[in-house]
């Protein structure tokens, strides 16, 4: 099934997405408390209507502000922004992708992850991936 694309994102704005991604759902001040060098709080919010605009947030009233939530589940943002990783970085590899992961030094993997994700290969094996 292919699905309608939502209009890119700019680098403050996937880091407000990725907040609200997160929390499930935020305030505009919550978000601001939660960026790495924040604007000001206008901003914050020029950022926030933006990304209503754009189909990434819908907005509804909590009292006196807005809580924010993400239009995408988050599964379905994984997906996305996991094929963009692949194609811009690793030229469509997903060997490259996971070679790299299990690079990492914080991704050591325990015996049960080790053993859910042989599960995982084994699977896709079978469904032909």
């Amino acid at each position: 099934m292919i699905v309608n694309e939502l209009p890119p994102l700019s680098r403050r704005e996937r880091e407000v997405m990725d907040i609200v991604h997160e929390s499930g759902a935020a305030t505009a001040a919550r978000i601001r408390e939660r960026m790495a060098e924040p604007p000001s709080y206008s901003a914050v919010r020029s950022v926030l209507r933006i990304l209503v605009n754009k189909g990434h947030l819908v907005s509804e009233p909590d009292g006196a502000r807005y809580l924010y939530s993400p239009t995408v589940p988050a599964s379905r943002a994984r997906r996305s922004a996991m094929r963009h990783v692949l194609k811009t970085f690793f030229g469509g590899s997903v060997e490259g992708a996971v070679a790299t992961l299990l690079e990492l030094e914080e991704a050591r993997l325990n015996p049960e992850e080790r053993e859910r994700i042989e599960i995982l290969i084994d699977w896709a094996s079978r469904e032909g991936r």
